[in-house]
């Protein structure tokens, strides 16, 4: 790939690029934010309040949990800008639509091959 269409490629979804960079801002504020008001677990004297905020504690892990794994995602969308790779279908390497990117920026499949994908998976279990 020559220089040029190399620049083209990165700036071929400028919207997308702003819409992900603004994403990944707003998880690591969230983040930050989770890191200097951390407190411990709260002891209760009453054992459903102590259940209930036990509850609460592994609710807001697993969110931390789907937020840390769609930053990866969307570090490796703005990776693929970066590389010109951004929306072309991992596994039939064609064209992603825009319509498509616009509403999941962080996607790597068309959908089609997504279709497939998850009759796959229906099929397996």
């Amino acid at each position: 790939m020559n220089k040029p269409e190399s620049a083209a490629q990165k700036a071929k979804y400028p919207d997308i690029r702003r819409d992900l960079e603004r994403q990944r801002a707003a998880i690591l504020n969230d983040v930050e934010e989770v890191l200097t008001h951390r407190g411990g677990l709260a002891t209760f004297p009453d054992v459903s309040d102590q259940a209930s905020a036990e509850v609460d504690q592994n609710f807001s892990m697993r969110i931390r949990d789907r937020e840390r794994k769609l930053l990866k995602k969307i570090n490796d969308a703005l990776d693929q800008m970066n590389a010109g790779t951004y929306g072309i279908c991992e596994r039939c390497s064609g064209d992603i639509p825009y319509k498509r990117l616009k509403a999941r920026p962080v996607t790597t499949l068309c959908i089609e091959c997504k279709t497939l994908q998850e009759q796959e998976e229906q099929a397996r279990g």
